[in-house]
């Protein structure tokens, strides 16, 4: 009995140490998040700072108060801070082996948060990837496709990759092509498709609508119309003339050809 109680005694010191441990670390969870958060929030209040810098901001200062924590934890066990940078220092190219995927996506979010070439909000397509930006922090991009399908790309990636960015400019051109039969007016058509342009408030007039004949096709001779609209309306713009011009051509008798196959038989 004696020498269970002396057991005991002797692992009681280490189990208060793991309850002040845990403490420490639950509590420093909570409050990182809260902190971050709150930085998070600060930061996108103020109008003139992009709310991109305010995720980031809030991701380094998440991890940099979590290392704190483990600093903490660990200095409750006896382990000191300046025996930890002497442990860190000689594990460093381990570590590095190890985590260099995740010390080039640590790198490329600094990269991306520096030179920003897409920010919160944005549609984006990343290597073959599109999507709305969501987030960007120290390691991911959070992209959310147009049916609402999160996709996360590694800052390593995304910095590593072309970038195009849809969102960036205010404004975009519409380019679309519309074939006519070979037999109708190509000046009528033009004037049909400038009209339809004309009709929507949405179409800039400066620059001005385009229109010209820009193919001989096998079995249509094609028009390409390009308007300029704000980048919010391209999509809705692209749809609306596409309709128009459609419905504009039945009632004006100009008809919008299509392949045909002839089959011969050879008999024999």
């Amino acid at each position: 009995m004696e020498q269970m109680i002396e057991q005991a005694g002797a692992y009681w010191p280490l189990l208060v140490s793991g309850a002040k441990a845990l403490v420490v670390l639950i509590l420093g969870w909570i409050a990182a998040g809260w902190i971050s958060g709150a930085v998070r929030r600060r930061i996108n209040k103020t109008p003139q700072i992009d709310p991109t810098l305010g995720n980031f901001a809030a991701s380094v200062v998440r991890w940099v108060l979590l290392l704190v924590v483990l600093v903490a934890v660990l200095g409750i066990f006896g382990i000191e801070a300046t025996s930890l940078v002497a442990m860190l220092g000689a594990a460093t190219l381990a570590i590095g082996l190890a985590l260099q995927g995740t010390l080039s996506d640590l790198a490329a979010g600094f990269m991306l948060i520096l030179f920003r070439p897409y920010k919160i909000g944005q549609y984006v397509d990343i290597g073959g990837t599109s999507g709305t930006v969501k987030d960007l922090n120290l390691f991911i991009t959070e992209l959310a496709t147009p049916d609402n399908v999160q996709i996360i790309v590694p800052n390593g990636q995304a910095w590593g990759a072309v970038i195009t960015n849809f969102s960036h400019h205010d404004t975009r051109r519409v380019d679309m092509v519309f074939g006519i039969d070979y037999g109708d007016s190509a000046d009528a058509a033009k004037a049909i498709i400038l009209e339809q342009a004309a009709a929507d408030a949405r179409v800039m007039q400066d620059p001005e609508p385009w229109v010209r004949v820009t193919n001989l096709g096998d079995s249509s001779v094609d028009l390409t119309a390009r308007v300029w609209c704000e980048a919010a309306d391209y999509w809705e713009v692209k749809f609306a003339l596409t309709q128009g011009v459609k419905e504009a051509f039945d009632a004006k008798g100009i008809s919008i050809p299509y392949p045909h196959s002839v089959e011969i038989k050879k008999e024999g």
